[in-house]
């Protein structure tokens, strides 16, 4: 009879196994078109209900993967910050925005699931949210904030805000379509997650130096 620690590093293991299969299956088709019984299915579970039992509603289950990514994003974004203390230049402060991801899609090897997943997530009204509060809730990403807002002062502040929202749909679709070129096989525009990054941080740098029309 299987002990304690033996259930334990079963229900880790399925655990694991089903954050991995949702993820590839949400980015494949859509988080909406996705059952947690496909899910079960897809992942090996005779239990059609193992998705439920193990993290709960789908919901639960899309933040759980966002969280199973954020430490290493974190531990990248905050590296990035540490590196440029006190600098005065726009793309440090945009390649702590940009870096942290493309570095961690790096390091997934490909195929991988995640840029996709997180921009099919981002689609839906209630799950934006929480992939938005859950990078929002990361202890670094204030600093990067306040450090843009430092160099752009001449900037009123909605359109700081427009800016910061452009931005993150730049960096989550361009990364999605690299990532699943890299996985079909298909000509990149860059030949590394790195070359990537520079094309982002220069759009970016344009997008934050580029005047504005005050409106009504």
């Amino acid at each position: 009879m299987a002990g304690p620690r033996t259930r334990h590093a079963h229900a880790t293991e399925t655990r694991e196994l089903i954050l991995t299969t949702a993820e590839r299956l949400f980015a494949e088709h859509g988080v909406a078109a996705v059952s947690n019984r496909q899910i079960s299915e897809a992942a090996g579970q005779a239990n059609n209900f193992a998705v439920g039992y193990h993290f709960g509603t789908k919901t639960d289950l899309v933040a759980a993967i966002v969280r199973r990514h954020a430490p290493s994003i974190e531990r990248r974004r905050t590296d990035a910050l540490a590196a440029i203390q006190g600098s005065q230049a726009l793309r440090d402060w945009l390649g702590c925005l940009v870096l942290p991801t493309t570095e961690h899609l790096a390091s997934l090897g490909s195929p991988s699931w995640y840029a996709r997943f997180i921009a099919q997530a981002t689609t839906d009204p209630v799950l934006r949210e929480i992939v938005i509060g859950e990078t929002q809730a990361s202890p670094s990403m204030p600093a990067v904030t306040d450090g843009l807002k430092r160099l752009m002062p001449v900037l009123p502040a909605d359109v700081v805000a427009e800016r910061g929202d452009m931005s993150r749909h730049l960096i989550v679709h361009v990364c999605a379509e690299r990532e699943r070129a890299l996985q079909e096989g298909s000509p990149t525009p860059r030949a590394t997650w790195e070359g990537a990054a520079v094309g982002l941080i220069d759009a970016l740098a344009g997008l934050w130096q580029a005047p504005f029309t005050a409106t009504k």
